[in-house]
């Protein structure tokens, strides 16, 4: 039996706003741009990965209380979001520093063995870089 990641959802209050951290920053691709009313999910992936990251907003599908408790929680950086891989961790860090992104943590090697750097997304998700 074989199994694999397809999708995972990160949850932004701004998809526009978290475009410009996962697509302009990091170099996310584009699969699927989705409105439906007053809300919007935008499907994103590394190039040549097929895991889809769906970047929804918190009153998506949800009742009004379940997507303020959700919003409380990510605005007020309570949520990780994921943990990506890069070739070369100093080059996507500048990238995504002189995008204007929130930085939490320069590149350093941890105690357990990984180098790593830490950022906010536009929307208080904390997101780790990883030197591949």
């Amino acid at each position: 039996m074989t199994i694999t990641v397809s999708t995972m959802f990160i949850i932004v209050h701004d998809p526009e706003a978290a475009l410009g951290f996962y697509r302009d920053g990091l170099g996310l691709e584009v699969r699927n741009d989705v409105s439906a009313g007053e809300f919007r999910w935008v499907t994103v992936g590394a190039p040549g990965q097929s895991v889809d990251i769906v970047l929804s907003q918190p009153h998506g599908g949800r009742s009004q209380t379940e997507g303020d408790a959700l919003l409380t929680l990510v605005t007020q950086g309570s949520l990780q979001a994921a943990i990506f891989k890069a070739d070369d961790l100093d080059a996507t860090f500048e990238k995504l520093r002189a995008s204007g992104a929130e930085v939490l943590q320069e590149p350093v090697s941890q105690p357990w063995g990984a180098r790593d750097c830490a950022f906010r997304d536009p929307s208080g998700n904390l997101v780790r870089i990883a030197q591949a």
